[in-house]
C-alpha cells in the first residue's frame, strides 16, 4: 500500500484526463486532489502540499512550466509531467525547470501508476537513508548536506535542489569523471534516454552562482566526450 501521508495533485484542464488518472491512482490506494488550471493548482498546492504532482503542461490561466518553476522555488516534490505534444524540446525544458519525468498524451494509465510508483519508492528510499552528517570543504567552499547548504566564505549560494544534489554528487568525489548518463541517475534518480543536455543546463547554473558568490569558475570541470568531474583548480 502507498506510504505517502499526502494526496497526489493532478492538474490537467481536461475532465476526463483529471477522472481517468484519479480512477487508477485511488485503486492503487492514492488520495488525489484535482486542479484544472495554472493558478488553481498553486493555490491547492500551498493548501495542501501534495506528496506528488501530475502537471499537464497546457493549462489555462498559468502554463505547467509556469506551475513547474514557482515550485521549484521552494520544493522538491517529484512532478510528473504530462504533454500532448512528443517533443524532445517540451521535456527538455520541463526537466530543466526540474520536473522528474515526462509521459506524452495519449498515454496508458497503467504506465502512469508505474511512473508514480517509481518516484514514490524515490522519495522514500531518500527519507530512510541516514543523511550524511560530514561537512564537505574544499577551499572556501563549503557544502552542508543536513542543512543543504552551500557558501563561498561566509557568501550563501542559492542554489535549487537539484542544483544542489548534482555539486554534492560531483564533490563528494573529487577527481572522479561522471557521465551525463550517471549523474543522471545519481541526481534524478534514473536516466532519462535522450535528456543529457539538462545535466549540462544544471552544470552551467551551477557554475555561475559559484562565480557570482566569489568562488571562480574552478569547480566543476567539464571531461569533453566522457562528461563533468570536480576538482578545486582555477580552470573550468
Amino acid at each position: 500500500m502507498p506510504l505517502m501521508a499526502s494526496p497526489i495533485l493532478i492538474v490537467d484542464d481536461e475532465e476526463h484526463i483529471r477522472e481517468l488518472v484519479a480512477h487508477y491512482l485511488r485503486r492503487e490506494g492514492f488520495a488525489v486532489e484535482h486542479a484544472a488550471t495554472g493558478p488553481e493548482a498553486l493555490e491547492i498546492y500551498a493548501r495542501v502540499q501534495p506528496a506528488l504532482i501530475v502537471l499537464d503542461v497546457m493549462l489555462p490561466g498559468l502554463s505547467g512550466t509556469d506551475v513547474c518553476r514557482e515550485i521549484r522555488k521552494t520544493s522538491d516534490v517529484p512532478i510528473l509531467m504530462l504533454t500532448a505534444k512528443d517533443d524532445i524540446i517540451d521535456k527538455v525544458v520541463g526537466f530543466e525547470l526540474g520536473a522528474d519525468d515526462y509521459l506524452t498524451k495519449p498515454f496508458e494509465p497503467k504506465e502512469l501508476v508505474v511512473r508514480v510508483k517509481a518516484l514514490q519508492r524515490r522519495v522514500q528510499a531518500g527519507a530512510e537513508r541516514p543523511s550524511p552528517t560530514l561537512v564537505l570543504t574544499v577551499g572556501e567552499l563549503r557544502i552542508d548536506p543536513d542543512r543543504r547548504d552551500v557558501r563561498i566564505g561566509t557568501k550563501a549560494v542559492g542554489l535549487r535542489p537539484k542544483e544542489f544534489d548534482l555539486l554534492l554528487a560531483l564533490a563528494r568525489h573529487p577527481g572522479q569523471v561522471f557521465s551525463r548518463e550517471q549523474l543522471l541517475n545519481t541526481v534524478w534518480g534514473y536516466d532519462f534516454e535522450g535528456f543529457s543536455r539538462t545535466v549540462d543546463v544544471h552544470v552551467q547554473h551551477v557554475r555561475d552562482k559559484l562565480a557570482t558568490a566569489g568562488g571562480g569558475t574552478g569547480w566543476i570541470h567539464t571531461v569533453w566526450g566522457v562528461g563533468y568531474k570536480f576538482e578545486a583548480t582555477d580552470s573550468g
